[in-house]
């Protein structure tokens, strides 16, 4: 139990400081008992959710605007366990491309491309129900 509790609080922190602010208006992370979605006030497309979990469990979500949200009742049966996921979207903000790439002719032609996010996280199911993420003192 103490080797989870140790692994569960590495994963954590390393989450915690992957999740740099690349993106000035990032989602934010939110959950329920039953539901993982993120909240986000910029401008995200074409995003993917991939959640991994227990059991060879994989899953993705898409959204063509947006954020995509997970819902736990897909993942049936649920198995208690921690749930990995990685979103990854386009945002409206443009970058210039440094290998210019045969993306089309004359005015179809493109010298910028909209700027990647990624970001990944997890939670845990115990119980069947998404549980928070306690801070695990050591004592």
């Amino acid at each position: 139990m103490l080797y989870m509790t140790r692994i569960l609080s590495a994963a954590f922190t390393c989450c915690a400081l992957g999740a740099t602010a690349v993106f000035a208006n990032e989602p934010v992370e939110r959950t329920n008992t039953t539901t993982l979605w993120f909240e986000s006030w910029g401008s995200l497309s074409n995003a993917t959710l991939v959640v991994s979990g227990p059991d060879g469990y994989m899953t993705d979500i898409i959204a063509t605007k947006g954020t995509p949200t997970f819902h736990l009742r897909d993942a049936a049966p649920v198995v208690d366990g921690v749930y990995r996921y990685e979103l990854t979207a386009a945002t409206t903000e443009k970058i210039k491309l440094r290998n210019q790439i045969d993306n089309g002719r004359g005015e179809a032609q493109k010298d910028e491309i909209a700027k990647p996010f990624q970001m990944g996280g997890f939670f845990i199911v115990t119980r069947g129900v998404i549980t928070k993420k306690e801070d695990i003192v050591e004592e």
